[in-house]
Protein backbone atom coordinates (compact mmCIF):
# COMPACT_ATOMS: atom_id res chain seq x y z
CA UNK A 1 0.00 0.00 0.00
CA UNK A 2 1.13 3.54 -0.75
CA UNK A 3 -0.19 6.60 1.03
CA UNK A 4 -2.69 8.42 -1.16
CA UNK A 5 -4.45 11.55 0.07
CA UNK A 6 -7.51 13.02 -1.60
CA UNK A 7 -9.49 16.11 -0.57
CA UNK A 8 -12.39 13.83 0.33
CA UNK A 9 -10.19 11.51 2.38
CA UNK A 10 -7.04 13.40 3.34
CA UNK A 11 -5.93 10.61 5.70
CA UNK A 12 -7.51 7.58 4.04
CA UNK A 13 -10.63 5.83 5.33
CA UNK A 14 -9.60 3.64 8.28
CA UNK A 15 -7.17 4.83 10.94
CA UNK A 16 -6.45 3.34 14.34
CA UNK A 17 -5.82 5.39 17.46
CA UNK A 18 -2.83 3.27 18.41
CA UNK A 19 -1.92 2.19 21.91
CA UNK A 20 1.56 2.95 23.19
CA UNK A 21 3.14 -0.41 24.12
CA UNK A 22 4.95 -0.44 27.45
CA UNK A 23 7.20 -2.80 29.32
CA UNK A 24 6.08 -4.23 32.69
CA UNK A 25 7.98 -1.44 34.46
CA UNK A 26 6.11 1.24 32.47
CA UNK A 27 8.77 2.24 29.93
CA UNK A 28 7.65 2.96 26.37
CA UNK A 29 8.54 -0.06 24.24
CA UNK A 30 9.54 1.41 20.88
CA UNK A 31 10.37 -1.98 19.41
CA UNK A 32 6.91 -3.30 20.21
CA UNK A 33 5.38 -0.08 18.87
CA UNK A 34 7.14 -0.49 15.53
CA UNK A 35 6.08 -4.13 15.28
CA UNK A 36 2.50 -3.22 16.14
CA UNK A 37 2.42 -0.34 13.65
CA UNK A 38 3.65 -2.59 10.85
CA UNK A 39 1.04 -5.23 11.60
CA UNK A 40 -1.78 -2.70 11.77
CA UNK A 41 -0.84 -1.28 8.38
CA UNK A 42 -0.39 -4.75 6.87
CA UNK A 43 -3.87 -5.67 8.08
CA UNK A 44 -5.60 -2.75 6.39
CA UNK A 45 -5.16 0.52 8.26
CA UNK A 46 -4.67 3.59 6.06
CA UNK A 47 -3.25 5.51 8.98
CA UNK A 48 -2.32 5.54 12.64
CA UNK A 49 -2.96 8.21 15.26
CA UNK A 50 -0.25 8.34 17.91
CA UNK A 51 -0.17 10.09 21.27
CA UNK A 52 -3.91 10.31 21.68
CA UNK A 53 -5.98 9.26 24.66
CA UNK A 54 -5.82 5.60 23.63
CA UNK A 55 -2.06 6.03 23.41
CA UNK A 56 -1.95 7.29 27.02
CA UNK A 57 -0.82 10.75 25.99
CA UNK A 58 -1.65 12.26 29.40
CA UNK A 59 1.11 10.17 31.00
CA UNK A 60 3.78 10.04 28.30
CA UNK A 61 6.36 12.80 28.09
CA UNK A 62 7.54 15.02 25.25
CA UNK A 63 10.72 13.08 24.36
CA UNK A 64 8.78 9.81 24.42
CA UNK A 65 6.10 11.22 22.16
CA UNK A 66 8.65 12.48 19.63
CA UNK A 67 10.60 9.22 19.68
CA UNK A 68 7.40 7.23 19.13
CA UNK A 69 6.38 9.35 16.14
CA UNK A 70 9.83 9.15 14.58
CA UNK A 71 10.06 5.38 15.02
CA UNK A 72 6.60 4.73 13.56
CA UNK A 73 7.09 7.13 10.64
CA UNK A 74 10.36 5.40 9.79
CA UNK A 75 8.61 2.03 9.94
CA UNK A 76 5.36 2.69 8.04
CA UNK A 77 5.44 6.30 6.86
CA UNK A 78 5.69 5.40 3.18
CA UNK A 79 2.59 3.22 3.41
CA UNK A 80 0.30 4.90 5.93
CA UNK A 81 -0.52 8.29 7.35
CA UNK A 82 0.91 8.96 10.79
CA UNK A 83 -0.94 11.61 12.77
CA UNK A 84 0.25 12.86 16.14
CA UNK A 85 -1.83 14.20 18.97
CA UNK A 86 -1.18 17.81 19.85
CA UNK A 87 -3.76 18.14 22.57
CA UNK A 88 -3.40 20.20 25.73
CA UNK A 89 -5.29 22.79 27.73
CA UNK A 90 -2.08 24.84 27.62
CA UNK A 91 -1.87 26.38 24.16
CA UNK A 92 1.87 27.00 24.34
CA UNK A 93 2.41 23.36 25.28
CA UNK A 94 0.18 22.18 22.43
CA UNK A 95 2.14 24.34 19.98
CA UNK A 96 5.39 22.74 21.16
CA UNK A 97 3.86 19.30 20.76
CA UNK A 98 2.86 20.18 17.19
CA UNK A 99 6.33 21.45 16.38
CA UNK A 100 7.97 18.36 17.83
CA UNK A 101 5.60 16.08 15.91
CA UNK A 102 6.46 17.88 12.68
CA UNK A 103 10.17 17.57 13.38
CA UNK A 104 9.68 13.85 14.04
CA UNK A 105 8.08 13.39 10.63
CA UNK A 106 4.35 13.23 11.36
CA UNK A 107 2.01 13.66 8.39
CA UNK A 108 -0.73 15.41 10.34
CA UNK A 109 -1.95 16.58 13.75
CA UNK A 110 -4.94 15.66 15.90
CA UNK A 111 -6.12 18.68 17.88
CA UNK A 112 -8.71 18.38 20.63
CA UNK A 113 -10.61 21.19 22.32
CA UNK A 114 -8.81 22.42 25.47
CA UNK A 115 -9.98 20.13 28.25
CA UNK A 116 -10.70 21.01 31.87
CA UNK A 117 -10.12 24.75 31.40
CA UNK A 118 -13.37 24.94 29.39
CA UNK A 119 -12.53 28.18 27.55
CA UNK A 120 -15.01 30.30 25.62
CA UNK A 121 -15.56 29.50 21.96
CA UNK A 122 -13.32 32.45 21.08
CA UNK A 123 -10.62 30.76 23.17
CA UNK A 124 -11.20 27.41 21.46
CA UNK A 125 -10.78 28.99 18.03
CA UNK A 126 -7.68 30.94 19.05
CA UNK A 127 -6.17 27.78 20.59
CA UNK A 128 -6.63 25.69 17.45
CA UNK A 129 -5.44 28.47 15.14
CA UNK A 130 -2.24 28.82 17.15
CA UNK A 131 -1.53 25.12 16.76
CA UNK A 132 -2.45 25.06 13.07
CA UNK A 133 -0.21 28.07 12.43
CA UNK A 134 2.76 26.44 14.16
CA UNK A 135 3.55 23.93 11.40
CA UNK A 136 2.74 23.12 7.78
CA UNK A 137 0.94 19.91 8.77
CA UNK A 138 -2.75 19.32 8.03
CA UNK A 139 -4.99 19.25 11.09
CA UNK A 140 -7.76 16.90 12.12
CA UNK A 141 -9.95 18.44 14.80
CA UNK A 142 -11.22 16.21 17.59
CA UNK A 143 -14.62 16.80 19.18
CA UNK A 144 -15.03 14.66 22.31
CA UNK A 145 -16.98 16.63 24.93
CA UNK A 146 -17.32 13.57 27.15
CA UNK A 147 -13.59 13.88 27.88
CA UNK A 148 -12.98 17.61 27.44
CA UNK A 149 -16.13 19.23 28.80
CA UNK A 150 -16.35 21.56 25.81
CA UNK A 151 -17.13 21.02 22.14
CA UNK A 152 -16.80 23.02 18.95
CA UNK A 153 -19.81 25.24 18.33
CA UNK A 154 -21.14 25.56 14.77
CA UNK A 155 -19.64 29.05 14.48
CA UNK A 156 -16.28 27.80 15.73
CA UNK A 157 -16.30 24.99 13.20
CA UNK A 158 -17.09 27.42 10.42
CA UNK A 159 -14.24 29.70 11.48
CA UNK A 160 -11.72 26.86 11.78
CA UNK A 161 -12.78 25.21 8.51
CA UNK A 162 -11.69 28.41 6.77
CA UNK A 163 -8.11 27.75 7.89
CA UNK A 164 -6.08 26.24 5.05
CA UNK A 165 -4.60 23.49 7.21
CA UNK A 166 -7.76 22.40 9.03
CA UNK A 167 -9.03 19.59 6.80
CA UNK A 168 -10.85 16.99 8.89
CA UNK A 169 -12.84 16.20 12.01
CA UNK A 170 -12.75 13.20 14.35
CA UNK A 171 -16.25 13.24 15.76
CA UNK A 172 -16.98 11.59 19.10
CA UNK A 173 -19.67 14.06 20.13
CA UNK A 174 -22.58 11.64 19.69
CA UNK A 175 -24.72 14.12 17.74
CA UNK A 176 -25.39 12.78 14.25
CA UNK A 177 -27.83 15.55 13.33
CA UNK A 178 -25.28 18.25 14.16
CA UNK A 179 -22.69 16.31 12.17
CA UNK A 180 -25.00 16.11 9.15
CA UNK A 181 -25.33 19.88 9.12
CA UNK A 182 -21.66 20.57 9.84
CA UNK A 183 -20.41 18.24 7.09
CA UNK A 184 -22.55 20.01 4.50
CA UNK A 185 -21.65 23.46 5.80
CA UNK A 186 -17.90 23.16 6.40
CA UNK A 187 -16.71 20.70 3.76
CA UNK A 188 -14.42 19.05 6.30
CA UNK A 189 -13.63 15.36 5.89
CA UNK A 190 -15.62 13.78 8.70
CA UNK A 191 -14.29 10.72 10.52
CA UNK A 192 -16.19 8.81 13.17
CA UNK A 193 -14.36 8.91 16.47
CA UNK A 194 -16.77 6.40 17.97
CA UNK A 195 -16.59 2.86 16.57
CA UNK A 196 -20.28 2.25 17.14
CA UNK A 197 -21.27 5.35 15.17
CA UNK A 198 -19.44 4.46 11.94
CA UNK A 199 -22.52 3.62 9.86
CA UNK A 200 -24.46 6.55 11.29
CA UNK A 201 -21.76 9.03 10.32
CA UNK A 202 -21.24 7.48 6.89
CA UNK A 203 -24.95 8.06 6.33
CA UNK A 204 -24.50 11.66 7.47
CA UNK A 205 -21.74 12.21 4.90
CA UNK A 206 -18.69 10.97 6.77
CA UNK A 207 -15.70 9.42 5.01
CA UNK A 208 -14.17 7.00 7.50
CA UNK A 209 -13.17 6.27 11.06
CA UNK A 210 -10.47 6.82 13.65
CA UNK A 211 -10.96 3.62 15.57
CA UNK A 212 -10.01 1.66 18.64
CA UNK A 213 -11.35 -1.57 17.13
CA UNK A 214 -8.97 -1.01 14.22
CA UNK A 215 -6.37 -2.73 16.39
CA UNK A 216 -8.19 -6.01 15.77
CA UNK A 217 -10.54 -5.50 12.82
CA UNK A 218 -9.15 -2.97 10.32
CA UNK A 219 -9.99 -5.11 7.30
CA UNK A 220 -13.57 -5.52 8.50
CA UNK A 221 -13.99 -1.79 9.07
CA UNK A 222 -12.53 -1.10 5.64
CA UNK A 223 -15.05 -3.54 4.16
CA UNK A 224 -17.86 -1.57 5.78
CA UNK A 225 -16.63 1.65 4.19
CA UNK A 226 -16.08 0.04 0.77
CA UNK A 227 -19.58 -1.43 0.75
CA UNK A 228 -21.06 1.90 1.75
CA UNK A 229 -19.12 3.70 -0.99
CA UNK A 230 -20.38 1.16 -3.52
CA UNK A 231 -23.97 1.85 -2.51
CA UNK A 232 -24.44 -1.63 -1.04
CA UNK A 233 -25.79 -0.47 2.28
CA UNK A 234 -27.15 -3.90 3.18
CA UNK A 235 -23.67 -5.37 2.84
CA UNK A 236 -22.21 -2.51 4.87
CA UNK A 237 -24.69 -3.29 7.62
CA UNK A 238 -23.89 -7.01 7.44
CA UNK A 239 -20.16 -6.36 7.72
CA UNK A 240 -20.70 -3.93 10.57
CA UNK A 241 -22.92 -6.31 12.52
CA UNK A 242 -20.26 -9.00 12.23
CA UNK A 243 -17.71 -6.85 14.04
CA UNK A 244 -20.08 -5.49 16.72
CA UNK A 245 -18.87 -7.98 19.39
CA UNK A 246 -15.31 -6.68 18.97
CA UNK A 247 -16.52 -3.08 19.12
CA UNK A 248 -18.33 -3.86 22.36
CA UNK A 249 -15.29 -5.66 23.76
CA UNK A 250 -12.92 -2.75 23.15
CA UNK A 251 -15.27 0.13 23.93
CA UNK A 252 -18.01 -1.08 26.22
CA UNK A 253 -16.37 -0.33 29.57
CA UNK A 254 -15.11 3.10 28.46
CA UNK A 255 -11.44 2.29 29.04
CA UNK A 256 -10.48 1.91 25.39
CA UNK A 257 -6.71 2.05 25.83
CA UNK A 258 -6.80 -0.63 28.53
CA UNK A 259 -9.10 -2.88 26.48
CA UNK A 260 -7.15 -2.35 23.26
CA UNK A 261 -3.91 -3.33 24.95
CA UNK A 262 -5.53 -6.46 26.33
CA UNK A 263 -6.89 -7.35 22.89
CA UNK A 264 -3.49 -6.79 21.28
CA UNK A 265 -1.86 -9.00 23.90
CA UNK A 266 -4.45 -11.72 23.29
CA UNK A 267 -3.71 -11.61 19.56
CA UNK A 268 0.04 -11.59 20.05
CA UNK A 269 0.44 -8.08 18.66
CA UNK A 270 2.19 -6.72 21.76
CA UNK A 271 4.05 -8.63 24.50
CA UNK A 272 2.27 -7.12 27.50
CA UNK A 273 -0.85 -5.15 28.37
CA UNK A 274 1.06 -2.92 30.79
CA UNK A 275 -0.17 0.66 31.32
CA UNK A 276 0.84 3.70 33.33
CA UNK A 277 -1.11 4.91 36.34
CA UNK A 278 -3.76 6.09 36.75
CA UNK A 279 -4.73 3.44 34.18
CA UNK A 280 -4.33 -0.12 35.39
CA UNK A 281 -4.12 -3.15 33.10
CA UNK A 282 -7.20 -5.22 32.38
CA UNK A 283 -7.88 -7.89 34.97
CA UNK A 284 -7.96 -11.56 34.02
CA UNK A 285 -11.78 -11.49 34.10
CA UNK A 286 -11.80 -8.45 31.82
CA UNK A 287 -9.35 -10.16 29.48
CA UNK A 288 -11.65 -13.18 29.32
CA UNK A 289 -14.57 -10.94 28.35
CA UNK A 290 -12.49 -9.24 25.67
CA UNK A 291 -11.40 -12.64 24.35
CA UNK A 292 -15.06 -13.68 24.15
CA UNK A 293 -15.84 -10.58 22.09
CA UNK A 294 -12.99 -11.26 19.70
CA UNK A 295 -14.10 -14.88 19.36
CA UNK A 296 -17.70 -13.85 18.64
CA UNK A 297 -16.43 -11.55 15.87
CA UNK A 298 -14.29 -14.32 14.39
CA UNK A 299 -11.08 -12.43 15.09
CA UNK A 300 -9.12 -14.60 17.48
CA UNK A 301 -6.74 -16.00 14.88
CA UNK A 302 -6.68 -13.09 12.41
CA UNK A 303 -3.48 -11.51 13.70
CA UNK A 304 -1.74 -14.88 13.94
CA UNK A 305 -2.17 -15.98 10.34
Amino acid sequence: MTRAATPARPFGAVLTAMVTPMTPDGAVDLGAAVTLAKRLVEQGNDGLVLNGTTGEAPTTHAPEKAELVQAVVEAVGDDAFVLAGAGSNDTAHAVRMAEQAAEAGAHGLLVVTPYYSRPSQAGVVAHVRAIADATELPVMLYDVPGRTGVRFSPDSLDALAAHDRVVAMKDAAGDAFAATKAIARTGLAWYSGDDGALLTLLAAGGVGIVSVSGHVAPAQLAAVVRAWDAGDHAEALRQFRAVVPAIDALNGAGFQGVAAKAACEILGLIPTRSTRLPLVPATDDEVDAIRDGLRAAGLLDVALR
